[in-house]
């Protein structure tokens, strides 16, 4: 239904985003390792997106690559695993985890992933082994490990005040939400986005 979303990124949920569009706020399903480095609230984000309709429900599911929109098709192809299951595995591990698993043979390594029981992890191994080339795995995962000029100087004051937070005690899901929650226009230091966050911390 849709390829791609991109807009605003208005609103932070426990397991979900909200991308507003023309005034339209698409409420999209994402994992937690993709709410753990989105911008901040105000930022303009590009959201990849798959369209999961049932009799009884419509959702959209969301994620900052392509890469990781192909894995989760592949996921949820594996009999026994639906959309939450397949987005609970891209949170408990990165696509290129993932494929590293399947290709090494490591059912433990997805047995750790909640929900994720030892019959359904060997039956991933054994459905995935053919889509992934160890070859193609290692060249993404070094692509992967080159940094974003444009968001490196943004991300690093982030990391600054959620560390900064954390050692007054704060959790670190708080604190980073929180720290997520502040506006781009509002980052421009540390004790800035500091002083933004707390006020943040009244409302978590």
């Amino acid at each position: 239904m849709y390829s791609y979303i991109k807009g605003t990124l208005a609103e932070l949920l426990d397991d979900a985003i909200v991308v507003e569009n023309h005034g339209i706020g698409y409420r999209i399903l994402v994992s937690g390792q993709v709410l753990d480095v989105l911008p901040s609230i105000g930022e303009e984000i590009k959201v990849y997106t798959y369209t999961y309709v049932r009799e009884d429900q419509l959702a959209l599911f969301g994620f900052l690559t392509r890469d990781d929109l192909t894995v989760f098709q592949l996921l949820i192809g594996v009999s026994g695993i639906g959309p939450k299951g397949a987005l609970a595995v891209l949170s408990a591990m990165s696509a290129d985890d993932l494929r590293f698993a399947v290709l090494g043979d490591d059912a433990k390594a997805i047995e750790r992933v909640p929900g994720i029981g030892k019959k359904t992890a060997q039956r991933l191994l054994i459905e995935l082994k053919d889509k992934f080339s160890l070859e193609e795995t290692f060249e993404h995962a070094s692509q992967m490990q080159i940094p974003n000029a444009e968001t490196t100087g943004k991300n690093d004051l982030r990391s600054e005040a959620i560390m900064a937070l954390t050692a007054l005690g704060y959790g670190a899901q708080e604190a980073t939400k929180a720290v997520r929650s502040v506006p781009a226009e509002q980052q421009t230091d540390v004790e800035t986005i500091l002083k933004e966050a707390l006020k943040q911390m009244a409302f978590i």
